[in-house]
């Protein structure tokens, strides 16, 4: 069983046989089962609590970076996925990347690093619309909470699917 004292002995980066296995049999998704966690628990021979307490502390120690949900834009209908990039005050760009973060339509928003005199955007939200023309509305709309702030902005829309996936690691044996 998992419990605190294997909590204070996992306070470093290392992960454990239990913890390779766990993320090998989760990274592809958890999955599609009302419980999900008792699924992967029965895989590694473990309880679903212990799953659970075990990628929370990965979690907490960075070993792991997120558990959600990565959805297929284009099979639900969102055609024009358009990244906006906007050029704003560096020295507001925590505050207005919290406030176009923050908008029901922005799937993610973060800060990159400007590349004068060619690309001087700084902060880049992603927005998913079924058309074009409604991205653009989405896009005016960042705009306007912008407002005096926007020094320039542009979108650049998607014309394929990208693979999404992060490192992955490889069981020994190939069962996951």
């Amino acid at each position: 069983m998992f419990n605190k004292n294997i909590d204070e002995e996992k306070k470093s980066s290392e992960i454990d046989d239990i913890d390779r296995q766990l993320i090998i049999a989760t990274q592809k998704g958890l999955p599609l089962d009302p419980r999900p966690y008792n699924e992967v628990a029965k895989k590694l021979g473990i309880t679903a609590s212990e799953v659970r307490q075990r990628l929370e502390l990965m979690l907490e120690r960075k070993i792991i970076r997120r558990i959600g949900a990565v959805p297929n834009h284009y099979r639900l209908g969102y055609r024009a996925n358009g990244m906006t990039v906007w050029d704003v005050p560096d020295r507001k760009i925590t505050e207005l990347g919290k406030k176009v973060g923050t908008l029901e339509f922005v799937s993610h928003c973060y800060q990159r690093p400007r590349h004068l005199p060619e690309w001087p955007y700084n902060l880049f939200a992603m927005v998913h619309a079924k058309d074009r023309s409604e991205a653009m509305k989405m896009t005016d709309k960042i705009a306007a909470l912008l407002g005096k702030d926007n020094h320039g902005h542009d979108v650049l829309f998607s014309t394929r699917i990208l693979k999404k996936s992060g490192l992955r690691l490889v069981s020994k044996t190939n069962d996951y």
